[in-house]
């Protein structure tokens, strides 16, 4: 019992110490503007394009980067590959998840109104038919091996932490004052009940897209080792722990100069508590000089982040693909940017390139909450390619 109360207090503290912040940082309603509306929507105020704070972050941007492609620069040491795995046919649900991605990739963004309001439904569908395709090639390049088929109770229960893990995130916007919101929160051709349920079914998507990119590169012999000789960094979890509650905090009083905090302060808590009671992270890792859990994780978020993006995109309501295409709105769960200070240069005219690094730590969040939700609740987080335990 003591255990799961260890696990307990630092998510709640993520969760509350904000509140209590907020009191103090909003005297007259002592909580950010439209908080707890939900969708989230755009708040007036948002800073705009700073030429110093670009070129800061575009720095530090460009050293992970760096790092990501030249690792022998930073201490990183050749490591032989090994062979690759015997491949196997690509399985039934490879072909069906295919199918369905085209269909509704191309229902999201044609708005062909021919199939009625289906094309409000089309990207939780899309996104779970694309789960199903990189799962199909993993299950190819593993020799049959995969997250659907050879681990198919942690598959299903990172569907249902997903929802869980991406509202924990969702909450933290409120308190950058919506770094994204959503123009289609209130649709005319939806009831508010029906987007709240559009919504949560497509959070059930995120951990499991995640987790199956996270497995398809570690298929790839040279790049799953690539990261894995590297210098030996033991970071402190009191270290991570308090200063992931400081940063949260501190968050609130400075939503802008901080909106980057929220993608670091939730997962840095859980991480150094995690570490504090000796359970394995992907932080564990780097302290024998294998960063490659901890960096493979960031891509696969990164990877499954671009096409969030682009198809996003293309579901904007009053851009259509086609001009033949009706002016509808294709997809509620349509997201802006409204990011502080370095909202320019874009790709996909909603994310600002220096987005694109937010999905790195976010990775790392998605994984490290999912360890957390099995030591808490019990079941099991391994991913079925290395040891989730020490």
């Amino acid at each position: 019992m003591r255990s799961k109360r260890d696990l307990i207090w630092p998510f709640l503290a993520c969760l509350l110490l904000p509140l209590v912040a907020a009191w103090f940082a909003y005297p007259v309603d002592h909580l950010p503007p439209k908080f707890g509306v939900f969708p989230p929507e755009q708040i007036a105020g948002v800073p705009p394009f700073n030429l110093a704070v670009f070129c800061l972050i575009a720095l530090a941007c460009g050293a992970i980067g760096a790092l990501l492609i030249f690792p022998g620069l930073f201490g990183f040491k050749p490591v032989t590959p090994p062979a690759p795995m015997p491949t196997a046919r690509l399985p039934f649900w490879f072909w069906i998840g295919t199918v369905l991605t085209l269909f509704f990739w191309w229902l999201m963004w044609a708005r062909m109104t021919v199939f009625g309001s289906l094309v409000y439904y089309a990207f939780t569908p899309m996104w779970w038919a694309f789960i199903l395709m990189l799962d199909g090639l993993t299950y190819r390049r593993c020799g049959g091996k995969s997250l659907l088929a050879s681990r198919p109770k942690t598959f299903l229960i990172s569907t249902l932490v997903s929802v869980a893990g991406w509202c924990f995130f969702e909450y933290f916007d409120y308190f950058v004052l919506s770094n994204w919101y959503y123009p289609n929160g209130h649709m005319a051709a939806l009831s508010h009940v029906t987007i709240v349920a559009l919504f949560l079914l497509a959070y059930t998507t995120v951990w499991p897209a995640i987790f199956e990119w996270y497995t398809l590169l570690l298929t790839f012999p040279a790049l799953a080792v690539r990261f894995s000789n590297g210098p030996r960094l033991a970071l402190p979890g009191s270290l991570l722990l308090w200063g992931g509650l400081v940063l949260i905090v501190l968050t609130v009083f400075f939503p802008y100069p901080l909106f980057w905090a929220m993608w670091v302060g939730p997962m840095i808590v859980l991480a150094g508590q995690l570490i504090r009671k000796d359970i394995w992270t992907p932080f564990s890792a780097m302290a024998q000089g294998n960063w490659s859990p901890i960096l493979l994780v960031a891509l696969a978020s990164l990877c499954n982040g671009f096409f969030w993006e682009m198809w996003n995109h293309g579901s904007e309501n009053s851009n259509p693909i086609s001009p033949f295409a009706p002016l509808a709105p294709s997809n509620p769960n349509y997201w802006i940017y409204d990011v502080p200070y370095v909202n320019v240069i874009h790709l996909f005219s909603e994310m600002p390139i220096l987005g694109y690094f937010g999905y790195l730590p976010f990775g790392i969040l998605v994984w490290v909450f999912f360890i957390w939700a099995g030591k808490l609740f019990g079941f099991d987080s391994d991913l079925g390619n290395e040891k989730s335990a020490p």
